[in-house]
C-alpha cells in the first residue's frame, strides 16, 4: 500500500534529497523544509521506493500538501 507523505506546516522546500525511483528506509530524509529560519527534515515513515515526488526546491507547501508517495 502506498504511503503519502504530507507537509505538517507552511514552509519553503529548501532542499530535495530523494528522487523518484530511490529506495528508502524508514527514517531516511526525503526533503528538507525551511520555516522561520529552521530546517525541518521530512522523513520516510516506512521502507519502500519513492513512487512520486511532487515538490521542487523553492516551492512553498501548505499544511497537508502532498510531498511524496512511498510504495
Amino acid at each position: 500500500m502506498a504511503e503519502e507523505i504530507r507537509a505538517e506546516m507552511v514552509a519553503n522546500v529548501w532542499k530535495v534529497v530523494a528522487s523518484t525511483g530511490d529506495t528508502v528506509s524508514e527514517g531516511d530524509t526525503l526533503v528538507i523544509l525551511e520555516s522561520m529560519k529552521m530546517e525541518i527534515p521530512v522523513v520516510a515513515e516506512s521502507d519502500g521506493v519513492v513512487e512520486q515526488l511532487v515538490v521542487n526546491e523553492g516551492d512553498v507547501v501548505q499544511d497537508g500538501d502532498l510531498i511524496a508517495v512511498i510504495g
